[in-house]
Formats: structure tokens, sequence, C-alpha cells
């Protein structure tokens, strides 16, 4: 009756939502630290629905556009109806069936570190809702920019978002932080998994960082940082090939 594996929460959590309307999301800390975000509908929101950050990001895609962690499709659609041929990746199987279903044209199941091996070179990467963290950490950053640059063209333009960790107060954050600056880690890695009913993801890590931060992480690649659009904590950068 099911055929997800039982690692895929994200992807089980998509399609009961895509399918019933109902469904929520788990996310677990390495550090026992539990939170439910803002939920399944988020990934489902449309243009009308979103902030100014995330209107300002799809009008800074240009021609061929690959949507690294494309989930249910959300860009990748929007992307599609203003006009771009869009390939859209992700790991998770059951969001991949899920943006398929909703109308994304090429979705593909591949990690990000690996882009460099689809077929054509895009004009544009888009990693949006945050995902510059699927870099992963400061070590992993290079190999992942990297992949980026060789899979897009030499005008290429790289569109991220991600979110200020340290525009927080929240005592259970800046404890975290110090934890990782105690193990010599950037301050927003975190090293988490996603739970949904029986499903429970793999361990995995993330990295929120400051506009600061993603200038000194593309600084020794071919990425350089052109303009950044902020609202309170969360941000989306517009990068060229240098």
């Amino acid at each position: 009756m099911d055929d997800l594996p039982e690692s895929d929460a994200f992807g089980a959590m998509c399609r009961d939502y895509h399918e019933g309307g109902d469904a929520f999301e788990v996310i677990e800390r390495d550090d026992g630290f539990v939170e439910c975000p803002a939920g399944p509908e988020l990934y489902f929101s449309t243009p009308d629905e979103w902030s100014a950050l995330g209107h300002a990001a799809v009008e800074w895609a240009e021609g061929h556009v690959l949507d690294v962690g494309c989930g249910p499709g959300r860009h990748a659609l929007a992307l599609q109806e203003r006009g771009h041929d869009v390939t859209g990746i992700d790991l998770s199987p059951g969001a991949i069936g899920v943006a398929r279903d909703r109308g994304v044209e090429d979705v593909q199941r591949y990690d990000v570190a690996d882009a460099a091996d689809l077929d054509g070179l895009f004009d544009s990467a888009v990693l949006l809702g945050n995902n510059f963290g699927l870099v992963g950490s400061a070590e992993r950053a290079p190999e992942v920019l990297g992949s980026l640059a060789e899979a897009t063209t030499d005008a290429a333009t790289l569109i991220a978002s991600s979110l200020d960790p340290l525009d927080t107060d929240d005592p259970a954050h800046l404890n975290y932080h110090e934890r990782n600056r105690d193990r010599d880690r950037l301050p927003g890695r975190i090293r988490i998994r996603t739970r949904y009913r029986q499903y429970i993801g793999e361990w995995h890590d993330y990295l929120h960082a400051a506009p600061e931060t993603m200038r000194d992480l593309v600084e020794e690649t071919r990425w350089t940082v052109d303009a950044v659009e902020r609202e309170g904590p969360r941000y989306v950068a517009k990068l060229h090939k240098a």
C-alpha cells in the first residue's frame, strides 16, 4: 500500500498533504530540540501567498533554471508559469512524485553535489526556501558550489535564500551556536532529521548562513554575491560567476 521508504518522512508528508490536505512536519535536531515549523502548506504555497523575497527570487531567474531541492514544486511551477524551462532536483521520492503530479515537467532524483552530472547547462540555479542550507557545512560548500558552477553556463546566475542564524534571542538556538563553536563549526550548522507519523528521515547537515558568511563561503569558488534582499532574519542573494 505504501511504496515510500520509511526514511522518506518529507515525501510522505508532501504526499499526504497533496492527496488529503492534512499532514504535519516535525524537525528533530541532534541535541534533542524538536519543533513543528510552518507546516506542509508552506511547501505548496502559491506566489500570491509569498513575501517580497520570494517574488524577487523568481524575477532574478533567467533562461533554463535548475531548481535545487524543489520539493513538491512550488518554485518550479511558478518559474514554469513565467515561461522558464525548469529542471527540479530533490532526493525525496515522495516529493518528486508529488511535483510531477502537480505539473513540474522535468524533475529528477539528484543530490545537489552531483548537479554537474545533469545533461545540459543551466542559465540559472535556484536554492530557495532557505536551500542554501543544502551546502551542509563550510567543508562541503566548495564541492556543492563547484558542482553548480559546472552545471551552469559561464554567464549563469545563482539565486540562494538563507536564514541569518545570529538574528535570534532564543536560548535554545544560542546555546546550539556555542556548541558548534566549541566544535570549530559555523554557528548556523545544524544536524537535523524530519519525522512524520511512522517515517523517520535520515540525519543530515543543513547550514543557516548570515549574508557575510555566504560571502565568505563563496570567496574561493567561481561565485560572487551581487545583491541581497532581506526581511528580518531571512534573505535571498543573487550571485554571478566571477
